[in-house]
């Protein structure tokens, strides 16, 4: 019997990276201005075509750099979402690889590429819509920051967002940011103390005008032996 060709759907693959970092006091994430259409000077997250012989974090490290001149080799990748749904992107059938990266201190970003310029900008504009986001961003930086939040409750990631010294405080102000409550500092800092592996001790201080405050490091642990808890808006602490 004779066979059918069947056309196949050309399906290109892109990788998108939500590089979140905190700066004054607020949760940011690293965006580029599109130079190019579609959504020409719309803020989008950076990321870029595959090319042969990459894999998926190749793509991811590559289009970072060249778009935003950051070098992405130390930051951890982390692979979120597949996003498929057919008319996400205007140009064509394309499935984009999501990624989520956390920094502290974070090098002024550089636009290159197809990029016109690139900046950190707050979160909460992106998220509720007032600041808009090309192609399906939004939901993708959405996911990345509820991947975040929930990871701060079981994992020792919130040390990721602090610089290599940090004092409790600062910790706790991490936790603040990134979930948008104010947490009670008493209880913060015994359950912080209580988990084995969260934070060992530098035996530095850091000198202010007020009492000097004993610098911490990232600890060996990756997981919280206690969960810190995100607290209802009702408790406001944990």
């Amino acid at each position: 019997m004779p066979t059918r060709s069947r056309a196949r759907e050309t399906v290109q693959i892109t990788a998108d990276l939500a590089v979140l970092t905190i700066r004054q006091g607020e949760l940011r994430v690293l965006v580029v201005n599109r130079g190019k259409e579609p959504f020409k000077g719309m803020y989008a997250l950076p990321g870029g075509f595959m090319r042969p012989g990459e894999t998926l974090d190749d793509t991811a490290l590559r289009e970072l750099q060249e778009e935003t001149a950051i070098e992405g080799g130390t930051l951890g990748l982390e692979q979120v979402h597949v996003y498929s749904t057919p008319e996400r992107d205007p140009r064509g059938r394309i499935v984009t690889c999501s990624y989520l990266a956390i920094a502290p201190n974070l090098p002024e970003p550089t636009a290159d590429s197809d990029a016109a310029a690139a900046s950190y900008v707050n979160v909460a504009g992106l998220l509720d819509g007032s600041v808009p986001l090309a192609f399906d961003h939004r939901e993708i930086l959405e996911r990345a920051v509820e991947l975040a939040r929930a990871k701060l409750q079981y994992t020792t990631i919130a040390t990721s967002f602090c610089a290599p010294e940090f004092t409790i405080s600062e910790l706790r102000e991490v936790y603040e940011t990134v979930w948008g409550v104010e947490l009670d500092r008493a209880n913060f800092h015994r359950k912080v103390r209580e988990s084995p592996g969260f934070v060992e001790p530098t035996g530095n201080k850091r000198f202010t005008s007020g009492r000097p405050a004993a610098l911490y490091r990232q600890g060996r642990s990756r997981s919280l032996d206690r969960p810190l808890l995100i607290p209802s808006h009702d408790e406001m602490e944990i």
